[in-house]
């Protein structure tokens, strides 16, 4: 699940991420985003800190307090404090923008990685929401 605002990263990552054998639902709205983790439950959820409805943080929180998924956050926001306060609401990483795709990816398989070992053939692809 994608919990980002910004459109154009939006296509970005659903188009990329589709292409590595992701499924993509997208949200840019913190509340919805929390309605979707319950009723979608989604195999990770990446989330932008600066959403229109509700902080990012909150998301974070609630996503956490609901269900063990890893939780990667993609922010602008740089400062350490900001990632110092989005791991410890319960992030299992933090990655700033810019960002590099490789990176991103790499994040999310070793995410998945770590919430489901041994749960998935080494060679099956992902498919998260």
């Amino acid at each position: 699940m994608l919990v980002e605002d910004d459109p154009a990263l939006v296509r970005t990552l659903e188009l990329t991420l589709g292409v590595h054998g992701f499924d993509v639902h997208a949200t840019g709205l913190g509340a919805e985003a929390l309605v979707l983790a319950r009723t979608a439950q989604p195999d990770v959820v990446i989330v932008d800190l600066g959403l229109p409805d509700i902080d990012g943080l909150d998301v974070v929180q609630a996503v956490r307090r609901q269900s063990d998924i890893p939780v990667l956050v993609l922010s602008a926001r740089d400062a350490q404090q900001d990632k110092v306060r989005a791991l410890d609401a319960g992030a299992d990483d933090y990655v700033t923008k810019p960002f590099g795709m490789d990176e991103l990816l790499a994040r999310l398989r070793a995410a998945l990685r770590r919430a489901a070992p041994g749960d998935r053939p080494s060679s099956s692809r992902p498919s998260t929401s």
